[in-house]
């Protein structure tokens, strides 16, 4: 019996210097990552000039120059304000507002009826880089736009004024997404084409036809950004507006649910709307005119695609997964390792498609498989908004030590990794929303963390 319990003894001891062991060098990794990141965050700044009329911020790369992308600026001004939480003093707080508005006012200087609003926008961009010729056969700004002006004005009090008169341009760009890229039979957005959706070779939607991917990653967006115009427009006093888009946003919730969740795999999916329509299937060939298949013709508006895709997980993020939906989400397909669990985060493609791949590409980018930085803060959001604070603590600490580790050999965070070495696979210096690792150490440290909206 005193044998046992010297064992005993001796095993307590063991894992509790292993685990002691582990935190003093997570600990570690968070001073590398945050002595790396604090020195030169200002970098993000630029005062605006040729096309780019308002200051604004850079998505934190050593890459990128006098350039304004969409979904960049605004998670590269989540992990700023992290920043400026954990060090920045209230001169530093007050002079980043310029920079952070100027990234929306920037885009919506460019608004009109029409609603177009660009992608990037370039110091020297011309017209026609910015407003190209048939604005409603191409991608246009992601639906983030709101969501980044609600977290500016959360940010600051709640105070919406600074986006007033622009805010009919932020309506006509929301009115252009529900009329031109919206499918009237499932409810569901979808992309024009394969052209600069963020997750540049997504299956789903990559070398697919026209107008046929109804993205789990747009509509998720998308549902973001009408409960964005909901807190904008009560801001702004304008509350039966806000009530209009808390209608669009149920109705996409409810689309959402009904044509992307699969229950057989319990996970969220891309739909494919590449359907034929069912009134004009007309043959001749026996001798007269008949509708084919009219005795039982479909009845069904879009067809899943079951591929497992980093972006099933938005529907954590954004709130539109049950409590039992979140519940096999987590234990089917996150905690996973046959999918999407890696040493490194989480892959962006389930291991077991027959796509995937982990090829350093720059264009497009690789989303076929890498780790991300931002695919595993998302996901990371996702966990922490549901009560998995297991899991969550497990994917920002790998995160942790994965940019860590990167900083301590390399210097600087590359764009993507891969999943089991976390080895650095493309784009040294590749800054952005990597800086959002930042957030999930707070979150580690129990100190305050700056959310998105």
């Amino acid at each position: 019996m005193k044998n046992k319990i010297v064992l005993l003894f001796i095993l307590v001891f063991y894992t509790s210097s292993i685990y002691s062991q582990q935190s003093d060098s997570i600990s570690q990794y968070i001073k590398t990552i945050k002595t790396n990141i604090y020195k030169d965050y200002k970098r993000m700044y630029r005062k605006g000039g040729g096309s780019l009329v308002y200051p604004f911020l850079t998505p934190g790369s050593n890459q990128y120059d006098n350039v304004l992308w969409d979904w960049d600026s605004w998670l590269s001004n989540i992990a700023l304000r992290q920043i400026l939480s954990d060090i920045g003093t209230e001169k530093d707080k007050k002079e980043a507002i310029q920079y952070e508005q100027g990234c929306v006012l920037n885009f919506l200087h460019y608004g009109d009826w029409d609603g177009y609003l660009p992608i990037v926008i370039w110091e020297d961009s011309k017209p026609r880089d910015i407003r190209p010729e048939n604005i409603y056969n191409v991608n246009m700004h992601k639906p983030v736009l709101a969501q980044h002006a609600a977290f500016i004005t959360q940010t600051n009090g709640g105070n919406a004024e600074w986006i007033r008169e622009k805010f009919y341009h932020l309506q006509a760009f929301v009115n252009n997404y529900k009329s031109h890229h919206r499918n009237k039979a499932t409810g569901l957005f979808y992309w024009q084409n394969d052209v600069a959706i963020g997750v540049d070779n997504d299956p789903a939607t990559f070398f697919r036809p026209a107008k046929s991917s109804a993205s789990i990653y747009l509509n998720c967006l998308m549902y973001k950004e009408l409960l964005a115009m909901v807190y904008l427009a009560n801001q702004l006093n304008q509350s039966a507006i806000g009530k209009e888009f808390a209608n669009d946003a149920q109705a996409l919730k409810t689309a959402i649910q009904k044509n992307c969740w699969d229950e057989r795999d319990g996970f969220f999916y891309s739909v494919d709307l590449n359907l034929t329509p069912v009134d004009n299937h007309t043959d001749s060939t026996l001798g007269r005119a008949f509708v084919i298949h009219s005795g039982y013709p479909r009845d069904y508006d879009c067809l899943i695609q079951r591929i497992e895709s980093w972006s099933g997980f938005l529907a954590l993020w954004a709130g539109i997964a049950s409590p039992v939906q979140a519940e096999r989400i987590v234990k089917e397909h996150y905690s996973n390792p046959k999918t999407f669990n890696a040493t490194a985060g989480v892959r962006t493609l389930s291991k077991m498609e027959k796509m995937y791949s982990l090829r350093a590409s720059a264009n497009p980018s690789n989303w076929r498989g890498p780790i991300w930085g931002i695919s595993n803060y998302i996901v990371f959001k996702g966990l922490t908004k549901y009560g998995y604070t297991a899991e969550a603590k497990e994917l920002a600490t790998k995160t942790v030590r994965l940019f860590g580790k990167d900083f301590e050999k390399n210097g600087a965070l590359h764009e993507y990794y891969e999943p089991e070495t976390g080895e650095p696979l493309l784009n040294k210096g590749f800054q952005n929303w990597n800086y959002l690792v930042l957030n999930m150490a707070a979150w580690l440290e129990g100190k305050k963390v700056v959310e998105e909206f």
